[in-house]
């Protein structure tokens, strides 16, 4: 006991500041095994490693054997869970806000390495209690698994929904994604549900199921912009200015900079304007930044058309009479 507690002092307190300074798991594990090492745990091994050497009828024997293998099954146990509780601290810190992805899928992991450890934990403690068959237990614990299962079937999808997100990454914390009409920045992906903040400021929860079966638009890994928008003119605009309208369009959009010009047509004639299509690309997913530079290419445009005396179309509706038609009618 003493032993131990010297360990433990000189783990704790001289390699610990050794730890924290130092990207080596090893040395944050060691300190983790050391601070989880329980003194009652060890109280009662040191006994029970003394109560071999004492004469004792074979039942207290196999009692004694199966107390001491529990305990240190319990140690293990508790050192296991500490090893995974560093393990992700160790991981999360290390990559930080560069792989929310990864910090997502290793927290997952660790929910399943923690099931799986005290499953194992708790099924190797029943069967080192004396009398009890561990067997007939797992045969029932099969056979009751189906029935849980089929009860939460709605849970378990979201379960493995959650494991899938969290493998195949669709999205991570901090994209900005949509969701038939719902939109929002991806907030928390849990096990059973994902949160995502609105623009208008509430909360959007998705289970995690109905979310794989959805589609899902991600426009924080857009490279770059594909931007459409119409400009409208008279019908009685010069057909020269007309020919000369796809040259300024061009020019309005090159003049910007982080854009690429794709085309501009006289793409149809409308019911009150003839219209022409423009088609560029920002080359950058901000939001903010296309909007400042489409600004900036309407003013553009509106100086040029005011300089050349092209006129925007709104819509208006001409109505053409037959005069002799209309004063027949009105004479009879």
């Amino acid at each position: 006991m003493i032993v131990v507690s010297l360990w433990r002092w000189v783990i704790t307190h001289r390699l610990r500041p050794v730890a924290l300074n130092s990207n080596i798991f090893a040395s944050h594990a060691i300190v983790a095994i050391a601070k989880q090492t329980k003194g009652w745990i060890v109280l009662l091994l040191a006994l029970y490693a003394g109560s071999l050497w004492i004469e004792m009828s074979p039942n207290l024997r196999i009692w004694t054997r199966s107390f001491g293998t529990i305990l240190m099954l319990i140690q293990l146990g508790i050192w296991g869970n500490a090893l995974i509780a560093n393990w992700i601290e160790h991981y999360s810190s290390q990559a930080g806000d560069t792989n929310a992805a990864g910090v997502g899928t290793a927290r997952l992991l660790t929910f399943i390495g923690r099931l799986v450890l005290y499953s194992v934990v708790t099924l190797l403690i029943l069967d080192n209690v004396p009398g009890v068959q561990i067997t007939p237990l797992l045969a029932s614990l099969g056979v009751g698994g189906i029935a849980v299962a089929l009860a939460v079937q709605n849970i378990l999808a979201d379960l493995f929904a959650s494991l899938s997100i969290a493998l195949d990454k669709p999205f991570i914390i901090g994209d900005f994604i949509i969701v038939g009409s719902e939109m929002g920045t991806v907030e928390q992906i849990g096990l059973k549900t994902t949160r995502l903040r609105s623009l208008s400021g509430e909360q959007l929860i998705f289970s995690n199921n109905d979310l794989l079966n959805s589609r899902i638009r991600n426009f924080k890994r857009m490279h770059e912009r594909r931007i459409v928008f119409d400009v409208g003119v008279l019908y009685e605009t010069d057909a020269e200015l007309l020919r000369a309208i796809p040259g300024i369009l061009r020019e309005a959009v090159e003049a910007q900079e982080q854009t690429r010009f794709d085309r501009a047509h006289l793409a149809r004639f409308d019911s009150s304007a003839i219209s022409f299509e423009v088609v560029y690309f920002v080359l950058s997913p901000d939001f903010n930044l296309y909007m400042d530079i489409q600004q900036a290419i309407n003013f553009v445009i509106v100086d040029r058309f005011r300089a050349e005396g092209i006129v925007f179309a709104y819509p208006t509706q001409q109505i053409y009479l037959n005069g002799s038609l209309a004063l027949e009618r009105h004479s009879r």
